[in-house]
């Protein structure tokens, strides 16, 4: 039997998208993205450094949209 994955952000309340990590997972995965963001121009060249941030930043999206309590949709605060 396939075990139900724990959500590590929350739903927006308005809008599309992810709001606060709700679990130790999220926030780590959080901070680690902005380390990441801050280090990573001074230690690599300029456009090795923008390349290795473009990533980063779409596995932070994919992560936040497939750990997202109810998923990623519109919501118009009266959910």
């Amino acid at each position: 039997m396939a075990q139900a994955r724990k959500p590590w952000f929350a739903p927006k309340r308005y809008g599309y998208g992810a709001g606060l990590p709700i679990a130790w997972e999220g926030w780590a995965i959080l901070i680690g993205y902005f380390a990441s963001v801050i280090v990573m121009p001074r230690v690599l060249p300029p456009l090795v450094g923008f390349c290795v941030i473009m990533v980063l930043t779409a596995a932070l999206l994919w992560i936040c949209a497939t750990r997202t309590a109810g998923g990623w949709r519109w919501r118009n605060g009266k959910d």
